[in-house]
């Protein structure tokens, strides 16, 4: 595998870091800028919604060089970070979330596309994991190694730590990307034309519900293990740990199992991702439960990656950047609310253990989203074989 993947793995390294590494810091935070707990939830909220945006910034760059591309977005991504290293007002803090937020959607499509121009036919995939492997190491490693810099630093080291991985895989990109000056030939009236289909919305929706009710619990985890469970803040970077192992276990497992039964695999998924946000209400009171439940939540959660990012291509019913794209949106679509639904249970007095049931509402909405999906596209099936068309 050239040298150059390791670059790209290591920014998807620092991307998904980031993305989720305020969750073991959140009571740091409310208490430096003099929030409650639920409003300091808000830096999740601002990410999410940046990456709702990110298929805007997809669009302005589908005509430049892959490379240029690359490496514009990885210096937004470094600098946002920088500046909330060093952000004296928590608006400015969620403003530099945001702005981090807005390269990283863009950046795996464009990432994906180079990795296979990288290697030759027939190795494709293999190159499109590795660089994802760096995403799913951010959970295992990243986000730990986060949350305990912004323990041994303050929470303004953890931003420090992932700017400083944003150099380094933007030097990497810099120097072992090689050169592409020509612009690819994109037909945007193609790529758009796909979005008329009413499936793919009901698809993107089922995304966003299911993979969002996770959120109403994930933003709000260190209070919960903290003040429920009662866990120690320094507990926070193993307990951190198991929860991104599951969610390496969990993407692994239903990406195999997807090949096989697509539809099979996102339905149990989501009636199980249901189920353990209802159990964790309970298990959050009793500490070896706790561990264990946090294991299987990033599993069943972050297993549905895969299925609904597949299912998303197969409703589309073509291999689109753009559409691959909107479904990292939706997915942020899905936090945005999570982190939302979690913070408003939290100001109207519930119990923190709260965020769990709301989290399973969702996605138990989201389950039955996917079904209408499925209806639908079965329904518009059977129309095109009464009438003799393909």
């Amino acid at each position: 595998m050239p040298a150059a993947l390791l670059a790209l793995a290591l920014s998807a390294f620092a991307i998904g870091t980031t993305e989720f590494v305020t969750n073991g810091l959140l009571s740091a935070l409310a208490d430096d800028f003099g929030v409650t707990i639920a409003h300091a939830g808000m830096v999740t909220t601002a990410y999410a919604i940046g990456q709702v945006c990110g298929p805007v910034l997809a669009l302005l760059t589908v005509r430049m060089p892959s490379k240029r591309v690359l490496v514009l977005l990885m210096a937004v991504f470094t600098a946002g970070n920088l500046v909330s290293a060093v952000a004296p007002t928590f608006g400015l803090l969620l403003a530099s979330r945001f702005l981090t937020a807005w390269a990283h959607t863009a950046f795996f499509g464009v990432a994906s596309v180079v990795a296979s121009r990288l290697v030759p036919p027939g190795r494709q995939a293999g190159a499109i994991a590795l660089v994802f492997t760096g995403l799913s190491l951010a959970n295992v490693l990243g986000m730990p190694m986060g949350t305990l810099a912004g323990q041994s630093w303050g929470w303004r080291g953890a931003f420090a730590l992932v700017a400083a991985f944003g150099v380094a895989g933007l030097a990497g990109m810099i120097r072992l990307i090689p050169r592409d000056d020509v612009p690819p030939a994109v037909d945007l009236r193609a790529e758009l034309a796909v979005f008329g289909n009413p499936r793919l919305w009901l698809a993107l929706a089922a995304t966003a519900t299911g993979f969002g009710g996770l959120f109403a619990s994930f933003t709000f985890i260190e209070p919960v293990l903290t003040r429920v469970t009662g866990f120690t803040t320094g507990d926070m970077v193993w307990l951190l740990a198991i929860y991104g192992a599951g969610l390496v276990a969990g993407n692994w497992l239903a990406g195999r199992a997807a090949d096989r039964a697509l539809v099979a695999t996102t339905t149990t998924l989501l009636v199980f991702l249901t189920a353990g946000l209802c159990l964790f209400t309970v298990t959050a009171h009793d500490k070896p439960l706790t561990v264990v439940t946090l294991f299987l939540l990033g599993a069943c959660g972050f297993g549905l990656l895969t299925p609904t990012q597949t299912y998303v291509l197969r409703v589309a019913g073509r291999d689109s950047a753009l559409v691959g794209t909107a479904n990292t949106a939706a997915f942020g679509a899905g936090i945005t609310a999570g982190s939302l639904l979690g913070a408003a249970v939290i100001d109207h007095g519930a119990p923190y253990t709260g965020v769990n049931l709301a989290g399973a509402a969702m996605t138990a909405s989201g389950l039955l989203i996917f079904g209408l999906s499925l209806a639908v596209s079965i329904r518009a099936r059977c129309a095109r074989a009464g009438s003799g068309r393909p």
